[in-house]
């Protein structure tokens, strides 16, 4: 397990267009593992409708101003078929997803596809999830839009049970078992961490109270998120749950130049987000191209992260 805090970089495993080729994107995990990164997350796009504008919508899942990076025929690549790839060029780096849409996917299937990810890559995995902003998506797989809270809880629960117990039991509205096996279970205790993704919600807090080893803050709480922190720990607490053990994400605030990006300043910002709770800093930095530019330049980040902490 890494030590937190620690940095972590968004993986762009989608483009508008096709690619020339997705090692690039393959070639910035492996230098994010060699430069002690402590994780790679990617996101998650089954299909699309035509409507992208709704991901502008806060209503639905949407952010407020926000922007689908691709119309409804850019490239995405499948989040646990990518991570495996990942997880064969790499040894220590944390593999997330942030967001698995996790309700599009058949709960049991699910939970062997993370489960053998998890065996395979030494207990290395998280999963991010959430409901989504799109109608289409869903309607794509056959499912209740509408109902898409209620269908991510019962993948949640799904899959904790299979990872947990040895002879399996569920009873639910949508599904019954009993004495089902399904082997590996992951590495990790418990089973694969679950980092549950929203606003400071009814609904998605107690989400997170019930299945979340961390938060990853959504819209307005994750802008200003030393105050989405506290009404996070306050929301959970309600459930009965101590908000102390939750991880969250935050953005490293960045801090510029006349010269570009100012490494000294922007890691300034951090012991102050340490107190506040965070433990996952998101770096959105100018990355050069090939393995090992990439590599020089996020050790020389890694190393002025962990003065800082």
């Amino acid at each position: 397990m890494i030590s937190e805090p620690y940095l972590s970089l968004q993986l762009r495993t989608f483009s508008p267009e096709q690619p020339d080729s997705w090692q690039p994107v393959i070639d910035l995990a492996i230098a994010a593992d060699r430069a002690g990164v402590g994780k790679v997350v990617v996101s998650d796009h089954v299909a699309f409708g035509n409507f992208l504008e709704a991901y502008g919508d806060p209503s639905i899942g949407g952010v407020s101003g926000g922007k689908q990076p691709t119309g409804p025929d850019g490239h995405w690549l499948e989040p646990l078929t990518f991570l495996s790839v990942v997880a064969g060029a790499t040894s220590s780096v944390r593999l997330g997803t942030n967001i698995l849409l996790a309700a599009l996917r058949r709960p049991a299937v699910l939970a062997k596809s993370l489960a053998t990810l998890d065996v395979l890559s030494n207990g290395r995995v998280d999963l991010g999830v959430g409901v989504g902003w799109q109608k289409e998506e869903y309607d794509a797989c056959g499912l209740d839009f509408a109902n898409r809270g209620r269908l991510l809880d019962h993948t949640l629960e799904v899959c904790q049970t299979l990872w947990t117990q040895t002879s399996a039991q569920y009873s639910a509205d949508e599904l019954q078992f009993s004495d089902i096996h399904a082997m590996p279970k992951p590495l990790q205790v418990g089973g694969v961490p679950i980092w549950v993704s929203g606003t400071v919600n009814k609904l998605s807090m107690r989400r997170l109270a019930t299945f979340g080893s961390g938060w990853i803050p959504w819209g307005p709480d994750a802008i200003d998120i030393k105050s989405g922190i506290e009404s996070m720990r306050t929301a959970v607490s309600g459930y009965g749950r101590d908000p102390d053990g939750i991880k969250v994400i935050g953005t490293l605030p960045i801090t510029r130049n006349d010269d570009g990006i100012d490494l000294d300043a922007t890691m300034s910002n951090v012991p102050e987000l340490i107190t506040a709770g965070v433990t996952d800093f998101r770096a959105y930095l100018p990355v050069p191209d090939g393995l090992d530019p990439a590599t020089n330049y996020l050790t020389d980040v890694v190393n002025r992260f962990n003065d800082c902490i």
